[in-house]
């Protein structure tokens, strides 16, 4: 095992994962044997709309959590919230957040991501104008370069410098991103720029990561890779919290599913419980009308794909309305 490697835990075990999974309560909002992530009272406003209001959550140390709800639930800016890159504005009392036992509701994201809590976002961040590698080296931290005064010192930090790339090298070789080493991250596909920044999070050697819809944009093919690499974090001890509109990669990789609506969180369970949770229906259907849920009433595989593909159109139209916002 290398020295950059998570030291496996007994949460590798399917069998483990399902046992503890089974003795969860089901209720939004239960508490958690062991939380890495814990959130009270969290609010955020946009002048008369409430965007997030989750009174509780607690998000288990060690599994894959999936947190999914219908477009404009209010969970990429759940997200931005608890990591630092915006801000609650409510004063709701005891509004509070915590990570590994650690506050942070008035952290910064970089003291966010120090703490150990770092994320990917729906649209990617990567620079273009920068080579692979360079995009990887700048994901580590406390760098003695990065230090006017040590930064003159050549010896300092040019040790520093071999061990970092030769940690990014590791990640590239397991991210299968190796040969692009040295081509600028701009002429990368939008599923290897998922795949490095994936790969740059993991140069702080996370405790936990947080994916923002991680398949958006990436064709088959890598699909199963991406897929694989996030299982691989958890089972070597990481925790992963994703949003994903997907159901088909929710049922086969979270052990773990929390569902919000109109900034709340409705319900949580096992994939298949949710989605045949009543509140879960409704959330569903409040978003999609003209969606025929068939004589059952229940969220089928087909039901689910049909709101799954209406999302991914939103999402998609909307992405390429803020990248063509982008360009003026």
């Amino acid at each position: 095992m290398s020295e950059h490697t998570i030291a496996p835990t007994g949460l590798a075990d399917p069998a483990a994962r399902q046992a503890m999974t089974a003795g969860f309560d089901p209720d939004p909002g239960a508490a958690k044997p062991d939380p890495i992530l814990v959130v009270d009272n969290i609010v955020r406003q946009f002048g008369g709309m409430t965007a997030v209001d989750v009174g509780h959550l607690e998000v288990q140390r060690g599994l894959i959590t999936a947190l999914i709800g219908p477009n404009g639930a209010g969970k990429t800016t759940f997200f931005n919230l608890i990591t630092g890159f915006d801000r609650p504005t409510s004063a709701k009392t005891g509004a509070h957040w915590s990570f590994d036992g650690r506050k942070l509701d008035k952290t910064s994201a970089s003291s966010v991501a120090q703490a150990g809590m770092v994320r990917t976002f729906q649209l990617t961040k990567a620079l273009s104008r920068m080579t692979v590698i360079e995009n990887m080296m700048l994901g580590a931290q406390n760098q003695a370069g990065e230090n006017l005064f040590k930064s003159m010192f050549h010896p300092v930090w040019r040790q520093q410098e071999r061990e970092i790339e030769a940690k990014a090298d590791e990640l590239l070789q397991r991210f299968k991103l190796y040969e692009k080493k040295h081509d600028y991250a701009g002429s990368l596909s939008g599923g290897q720029r998922k795949l490095l920044e994936m790969a740059r999070a993991l140069m702080s050697d996370p405790k936990m990561i947080m994916l923002d819809e991680p398949m958006a944009g990436v064709n088959p093919a890598l699909t199963q890779s991406l897929l694989g690499h996030i299982q691989s974090l958890r089972d070597e001890g990481m925790t992963v919290l994703f949003v994903e509109h997907d159901m088909h990669v929710v049922r086969h990789i979270s052990d773990w599913v929390a569902v919000m609506a109109e900034g709340r969180l409705v319900a949580e369970g096992s994939a298949d419980t949710v989605m045949s949770n009543p509140a879960v229906i409704d959330a569903y259907l409040g978003a999609h009308h003209d969606t025929d849920l068939g004589d059952d009433a229940l969220l089928t595989d087909e039901a689910l794909e049909e709101i799954a593909e209406e999302v991914a159109a939103e999402d998609a139209e909307r992405q390429a309305d803020e990248e063509a916002e982008g360009l003026r």
